[in-house]
């Protein structure tokens, strides 16, 4: 495997949430202030998700006092602590830069019917679970002692002995 690739590998994250342009997230995002981390939750559309691999980037939009905020996240940053799905929108572009002129009920995108939240996440790499082992032995190998029974053949009568396991 190339180099790059694998160290690329290595920086993805194991799931990734299924994002989808013009459904509603919560986007759990960590910041930190001075010596102190925490979580804060940006809210809002997805208007466009782009790239691929560990580049993969999805924009959120939100309007704060009136005034239209948009934030480009990677998925796979370590930044971003997790995606919530609140609302399944109904979108038939990939892009939805339009929403961006639009103001109050317009700006949003409509659910659609009957549309379950669920949270699908996409498996990229299949977690290994190591157990903590001797160090290269080889495993013990229990034998068991043949049981020996001894018979008297009464018509020659001699002593015969059989092994049973």
């Amino acid at each position: 495997m190339d180099i790059i690739k694998s160290i690329e590998r290595e920086q993805m994250k194991n799931k990734i949430p299924e994002l989808k342009v013009g459904n509603t997230v919560k986007v759990h995002v960590r910041v930190k202030e001075g010596n102190r981390e925490r979580i804060q939750i940006f809210e809002g559309i997805i208007i466009k998700v782009q790239g691929a691999g560990v580049n993969k980037t999805f924009t959120v939009r939100r309007i704060a006092s009136g005034v239209g905020v948009e934030k480009t996240f990677l998925i796979h940053s370590p930044v971003v602590e997790k995606v919530q799905v609140t609302r399944v929108g109904k979108a038939r572009r990939a892009k939805l830069f339009y929403l961006r002129d639009r103001l109050g009920k317009s700006a949003k995108t409509k659910e659609k019917i009957g549309a379950r939240i669920e949270t699908n996440e996409i498996i990229l790499k299949e977690e290994i679970v190591e157990e903590a082992a001797a160090p290269e032995e080889a495993p013990a190998v229990e034998t068991e002692t043949p049981k020996v029974q001894e018979t008297v053949d009464t018509v020659t009568e001699k002593t015969t002995t059989e092994v049973k396991e």
